[in-house]
């Protein structure tokens, strides 16, 4: 039952995201793009307070944290040197019957998440062992003996009708140039992390950063992604929230564990309910770490990758220092335990990697609710986008309670004065309480009512989202009770 209800939930939420403007299938019209989404009006807002939330938590609350926007095109040499050339792969397999691509770890994990949820704990605990194995030791044929003998059919053909597991680079890859003959073959990043790691020196110098300091940046990757499920999941162009913070060799392991517990509360802040969030250390290390934490959420699908938090070493400026043949070194003037200045070394790393469009679905599921206000004498419900106040599209929504009597106009004006600081909806068609529901269905923390009495005495009822609770107050009292909710304050003295 539990599982039928988080596919419930998981539906519910995608059919509001479509019918409320928040995500649309790219290219709707021609059918569809496999795994593109278009976000609406409300999911650009909403997109965009998520970004502006972690862009302040970052960089505005961080005296050694700068920002930066580097470009998606760079040189192919890059990408050689972090190794995605020869090793940004996939391991994935083929069902001969439906033809459709998969990752095998996926496959696997998903059939682990099965297990759990059907109380076979140690059924569970032993695939997980055995596929961590796997990864480990790049076993191909392995992970398609397990997918065999947990009998995993294809999820479209459900045969058990598997090709051997092959891997697969992520990468696009396009022409740089205006004549096809004379042009380079160059990448769409697959990652930003990059782009920080080449401007070290420039952000560095630039800024006349210490260490330790960290370059931060949001921006578009693009990943061959060949599975298309589980809505903004998984998408071939996505968009990401990166950290780069460099510090000295020997102190990886503090700023690794301080950057953990860090980001968790982060996410915690917004009030999402403990234990949905769990740690998962990685088994098997990216080609450039020494340690790897993801925060999970506990997703309708089982508990998923949100953020990555990873100790690089020195992997990524040595390398680029090998291949660029510039000095990618910091010059540290501080003196050590010894009195002796710590001189010049190639800076460690600590990154924090997080989805923006995982993060959106997370708010989206974590929000959405349907709340029963059924009394003995009616039945009665309300679709409920429960988000933080600052991260919610809309602020406040102005009603007339009529179309006359001079009741728009005056609501207009209230409109007017409030859209300098808050982002503000005027509407007046339909009876009142169908125009509190719609509101309520996008999260929109207030609804301001202009009635013949605020034509008297310039007091409008503010009616409250999460309560319905509705109270009278003067128009100029406005702005400090919709501040007071909304503004980032109160968000970023908790994360």
């Amino acid at each position: 039952m539990a599982q039928k209800n988080n596919d419930e939930l998981f539906k519910n939420v995608i059919s509001h995201a479509k019918e409320y403007g928040f995500v649309f299938q790219s290219s709707e019209i021609y059918d569809g793009l496999s795994a593109v989404y278009d976000y609406g009006q409300l999911g650009a807002e909403l997109k965009n307070n998520i970004k502006t939330y972690w862009w302040k938590s970052m960089v505005q609350m961080h005296e050694n944290i700068v920002g930066i926007d580097s470009a998606i095109f760079m040189h192919p040499k890059i990408w050689k040197a972090s190794g995605h050339v020869d090793g940004f792969n996939d391991p994935m397999i083929d069902n001969k019957d439906s033809k459709k691509r998969y990752r095998a770890d996926q496959l696997l994990e998903d059939k682990i998440a099965k297990y759990e949820k059907d109380g076979k704990t140690e059924k569970a605990a032993k695939l997980q062992a055995d596929m961590d194995d796997a990864l480990k030791a790049e076993d191909l044929p392995r992970l398609k003996a397990l997918i065999e003998e947990h009998e995993i059919a294809c999820p479209v053909s459900g045969t058990k009708n598997w090709t051997d597991v092959r891997q697969f680079n992520l990468m696009f890859s396009t022409q740089f140039g205006a004549m096809a003959e004379g042009s380079d073959q160059v990448y769409l990043r697959p990652e930003t992390a990059q782009g920080i790691f080449v401007n070290f020196l420039n952000v560095q110098k630039t800024g006349r950063m210490k260490i330790p300091f960290g370059i931060a940046q949001i921006g578009k990757a693009f990943r061959n992604e060949v599975i298309a499920r589980q809505f903004i999941m998984r998408m071939r162009e996505f968009e990401q929230m990166e950290m780069q913070f460099f510090v000295r060799p020997g102190e990886d392991k503090k700023w690794f564990e301080y950057w953990k517990e860090a980001r968790l509360k982060w996410h915690k802040a917004l009030g999402t309910p403990t234990e949905k969030y769990r740690y998962h250390d990685h088994v098997k290390l990216a080609h450039y770490a020494n340690a790897a934490t993801d925060i999970e959420f506990e997703f309708p699908f089982g508990f998923k990758e949100v953020e990555g938090i990873h100790s690089r070493t020195d992997f990524d400026l040595s390398q680029h220092q090998e291949f660029s043949g510039k000095k990618m070194q910091y010059f540290d003037a501080e003196l050590d335990e010894n009195g002796k200045p710590y001189g010049n070394y190639v800076p460690y790393v600590i990154e924090t990697s997080i989805g923006l469009d995982r993060m959106f679905l997370l708010t989206m599921m974590n929000a959405l609710e349907e709340e029963d206000l059924s009394t003995p004498e009616k039945q009665d419900s309300r679709t409920l986008l429960r988000l933080h106040p600052a991260l919610a599209p809309i602020k406040a929504a102005i009603f007339p309670l009529t179309k006359k009597d001079g009741l728009p106009e005056k609501a207009r004006e209230v409109m007017d004065a409030l859209k300098f600081d808050f982002n503000c909806i005027y509407e007046e068609k339909d009876a009142i309480g169908k125009r509190y529901r719609r509101q309520d269905a996008v999260g929109t923390p207030f609804c301001i009512t202009v009635d013949h009495q605020t034509l008297e005495d310039n007091t409008v009822t503010i009616r409250h989202r999460d309560t319905m609770e509705q109270q009278r107050i003067e128009i100029k009292d406005l702005h400090w009770t919709i501040e007071s909710k909304v503004s980032w304050r109160s968000l970023l003295s908790q994360s």
